[in-house]
């Protein structure tokens, strides 16, 4: 072997070899396991409830038994605003960088009776920086009673569609579906008439899993 080939040999081997150390971060990230972050307020912070009652403890229960490997972290907190949800954000996201990011907010901006508008934007700068780093969205949607007023309650529902639709996320439009819309609905909800009790978190997340499942595939 001619000394001009042996050093186009060794060239190629080390180009290779670096080739190899720049792409393994990546290949680490795509092997690396799946994660869940649950941003959300009461409703998934299991308040009222006996502990691993709540629909985020048997959203883990039901990962395990479709042996979906994914972990979960719960970062509800009782009370929260979507304000709240957006100031606390990115800290979550830049420790647990997780695959799937949940928003649960909004809620709770009603009962306070928070412009539209600033909740609208909050969640719309949430569902941003979640697929800024990299996580896919699922957005859950909530409705309020009547006596807030038809049109308010009709511009309240709709607003979560219509964060999900301008920014292409996934969306469940009504997250108490099946447990404050039927005729005997005291019977899921604790005595404040606000937190659905034990019974009904299994029927929450059946209404959020369809849309979950989809995001993990």
């Amino acid at each position: 072997m001619t000394d001009r080939l042996r050093r186009h040999f060794i060239l190629t081997a080390t180009v290779s070899a670096l080739a190899g150390l720049c792409n393994a971060p990546a290949l680490a990230q795509s092997r690396a396991p799946r994660s869940i972050l649950v941003l959300g307020d009461s409703l998934s912070a299991e308040y009222g409830l006996p502990r691993g009652t709540g629909w985020v403890a048997l959203l883990e229960k039901r990962l395990a038994s479709e042996k979906l490997t994914a972990t979960v972290v719960n970062a509800s907190v009782s009370g929260d605003t979507t304000s709240g949800g957006r100031a606390r954000l990115p800290t979550l996201l830049a420790q647990h960088q997780p695959s799937v990011v949940v928003i649960e907010l909004g809620g709770n901006d009603a009962l306070r009776g928070l412009p539209l508008k600033n909740t609208e934007d909050n969640l719309a700068a949430m569902v941003q920086a979640a697929q800024k780093a990299g996580a896919r969205v699922l957005l859950v949607g909530m409705q309020v009673p009547p006596n807030y007023g038809s049109d308010y309650a009709r511009r309240f529902a709709g607003m979560f569609e219509s964060v999900a639709r301008q920014h292409k996320t996934a969306v469940v439009p009504f997250f108490l579906k099946g447990v404050a819309d039927v005729a005997d609905a005291a019977r899921w909800f604790q005595p404040d008439r606000i937190h659905p009790n034990a019974q009904a978190h299994p029927i929450m997340l059946e209404n959020v899993w369809p849309a979950l499942r989809k995001l993990l595939s």
